[in-house]
């Protein structure tokens, strides 16, 4: 009884590693296919990790022992796909390695490994439509079937191939020059062999030796069939960790974080959920439960408690595994990204103060603009204000506010009430970066005045205190760290070059020629947007400083970048941008403020880059507010048009040239 016991336990763990190798092998080739199946070493990995997928399928649905002998007979067959094929494709993945050390096959690895796949296929089909590799389905001690008269050759080819295969990653490894180059060369060639020696048919090579393998302890095959699985699983999940790093563009952190995570997420809580499905399945007999109904329970219960464990567990992973000593500044940019504030994250907080504003006061509508060296802006609007009364807000805070105003001379219709202002509608609160006034003023609160001057009770102005400090630092906070991502934006082009653009991985592998720029591949994406005038007219607004201007998209365009080459920094090439289409409104002969065709151009170069008041333009021009803004956007549309133009020729020009080297790109090592 105890002996039947043993083998049945030892049947139930082999059928949860042989689907467990499944699962860690299908993921690993998913993994392989999305991130970068243009690299060699890569395709080829992913060959060999299908194979050992096919032969470790056909395990499975053995184990799970079919009522009809020929459905099971279909499966051993079937499980030859991958056993075929695995030798032509260990030999494939070492002559890939052996080429990113430098030594690229003049064409005889190539033709061998051509040669080994031919020979893997007609073996599939020998063992699947004949009984030349394998015959006769056999039970005991366990279900197997006999070799067929040509299994010697297999074994021969077999031997021979992976042989070879293990040659060519010796050799790879003696030719890494560099220290981690030859440890993850090590790292490989300690558990190349694994699908080899772990899929190998050891039962048809007794069959040949043995007049009756059914003699054999049944025990002791099944134990030694779990410590076989045990060990391919482990190495299968080591050999992950080197494969990843061949042709990956990121750094190497970047990498091991990706690969942590999803190991994790996917291949690992896979398989703890099904090794708890099958446990429970046998249980609930013992339990006396409704199997079904409690393996669902069990199943969500296992899925939430892995996920909740993951979430706690990988911090400490990463910092041990990924941010390790040597990456202090990477674990400081990771903080610093989990604490910046964006535009959009400060757009939402603002729009949550204003709306508690309006709800506290009773009010339909209240704003928030910022202001600084270049003038006052709208930054986020509760309610409803036309847009052109929202331009004439930004004029008047302008003028009232800024450039350093003491606000002893108040433009009309701005009154002073106390610490507050009235205009129009609304009251206007300073926002101020000290309690005192004479601090520097970074901008202001607008709300709709429930009557002409602000008649707030004690409890409504402190709350209304409370939610103007709340905006103080927000404001605070998205202008501080403006500055960061405006240095961040200009750095992050000139970073990238060194991978993205040569094309240089963590394996010395070199493009010949570099690939096509990203800004060139978004460039597209920026002109056909819906938004493209918009961002025009926001980076002439912001043109000597903002960040509207530093964070712009119109930053990708190509133009930039080529302009960019001559000025060594992009937000001073698309100011140039923008200064050439304004320069292409311009009429021939002498600048006149009187004449039709000159108003585009007067309205622009007035406006955006002398940067004087709407009020003073409109009045040079002999033109009322109203007029201005209408003729104001022809003029930016006009704008908009020409880079789009520009854009488009810049890119038909390059087109040709891109296609020609992208056709002609090839893959040579470093060291070549």
């Amino acid at each position: 009884m105890d002996r039947l016991d043993g083998v049945t336990f030892f049947q139930f763990t082999n059928e949860i590693l042989s689907t467990a190798i499944v699962i860690i092998t299908a993921s690993m080739l998913l993994y392989n296919i999305t991130r970068n199946v243009g690299d060699r070493v890569t395709r080829a990995s992913s060959i060999l990790l299908g194979c050992v997928t096919i032969s470790y399928i056909g395990d499975v649905f053995i184990a799970l022992e079919p009522t009809r002998p020929q459905a099971l007979e279909n499966w051993f067959r079937f499980q030859w796909i991958g056993l075929a094929m695995i030798p032509a494709a260990m030999f494939h993945l070492s002559d890939a390695l052996l080429a990113t050390t430098g030594l690229v096959s003049r064409g005889r690895r190539r033709r061998a490994a051509r040669l080994l796949y031919m020979v893997g296929a007609v073996f599939v089909l020998a063992s699947l439509f004949t009984d030349g590799i394998v015959k006769e389905l056999v039970k005991r001690p366990a279900w197997h079937m006999k070799p067929g008269s040509f299994f010697p050759i297999y074994v021969a080819y077999f031997l021979v191939a992976v042989g070879f295969a293990l040659f060519n990653v010796v050799r790879a490894r003696r030719r890494c020059l560099t220290t981690h180059t030859r440890r993850r060369m090590t790292y490989l060639l300690a558990v190349f062999t694994t699908p080899a020696w772990g899929l190998f048919p050891y039962s048809l090579v007794l069959s040949l030796f043995l007049d009756d393998v059914g003699t054999l302890s049944n025990v002791w095959i099944w134990v030694v069939f779990n410590i076989a699985n045990v060990a391919v699983l482990a190495m299968l999940a080591f050999m992950a960790y080197p494969l990843s790093f061949f042709g990956a563009q990121q750094p190497d952190r970047v990498v091991k974080a990706e690969l942590l995570q999803f190991m994790l997420r996917g291949p690992v809580t896979g398989t703890v959920v099904l090794a708890a499905i099958q446990t429970f399945a046998e249980a609930s007999n013992v339990l006396g439960i409704q199997g079904q109904q409690f393996i669902s329970f069990a199943a969500v219960t296992v899925v939430l408690c892995m996920q909740w464990m993951f979430t706690l567990v990988m911090p400490r992973l990463e910092g041990w595994l990924v941010y390790t000593n040597d990456q202090e500044q990477a674990r400081r940019l990771r903080t610093i990204s989990e604490r910046l504030l964006t535009r959009a994250d400060a757009a939402q907080l603002q729009e949550a103060i204003l709306a508690a504003v309006c709800d506290q006061l009773r009010v339909p509508t209240a704003f928030i603009a910022s202001i600084n060296d270049w003038g006052a802006r709208l930054e986020q609007i509760v309610g409803r204000i036309p847009e052109e009364d929202r331009v004439a807000t930004e004029e008047v805070l302008t003028n009232g506010f800024s450039n350093g105003n003491g606000h002893s001379i108040l433009p009309d219709g701005l009154k002073r009430s106390g610490k507050y202002f009235s205009w129009r509608s609304f009251w206007l609160i300073p926002l101020h970066s000290d309690k005192s006034e004479a601090s520097g003023l970074i901008g202001i609160m607008g709300i709709w005045g429930r009557a002409a001057e602000p008649n707030l009770n004690a409890e409504e102005e402190d709350t209304l205190n409370s939610l103007v400090q709340r905006s103080i630092q927000v404001l605070m906070d998205e202008r501080l760290q403006g500055r960061v991502f405006s240095t961040l934006g200009e750095l992050i082009p000139t970073s990238s070059a060194p991978r993205q653009i040569t094309g240089v991985n963590t394996f010395g592998q070199v493009s010949i020629n570099p690939e096509k720029n990203e800004t060139q591949k978004n460039s597209l994406t920026v002109v056909d947007s819906p938004e493209f005038t918009d961002l025009v007219r926001d980076a002439l607004r912001d043109y000597w400083g903002g960040p509207k201007l530093a964070e712009s998209k119109l930053l990708e365009l190509g133009i930039v970048d080529h302009a960019a080459k001559t000025d060594g920094n992009r937000v001073h090439a698309l100011r140039r941008v923008l200064v050439d289409a304004i320069e292409r409104l311009r009429p021939e002969g002498q600048q006149n403020l009187t004449k039709a065709e000159w108003i585009l151009y007067n309205i622009l170069e007035m406006r955006f880059i002398q940067g004087r008041r709407v009020r003073d333009v409109a009045l040079r021009l002999a033109m009322s507010n109203a007029d201005f803004y209408r003729k104001q956007r022809v003029a930016i549309e006009e704008v908009a048009r020409i880079i789009a133009e520009t854009e488009q020729q810049l890119l038909e020009t390059t087109q040709g040239r891109h296609q020609a080297d992208s056709n002609d790109s090839t893959l040579i090592p470093a060291d070549a």
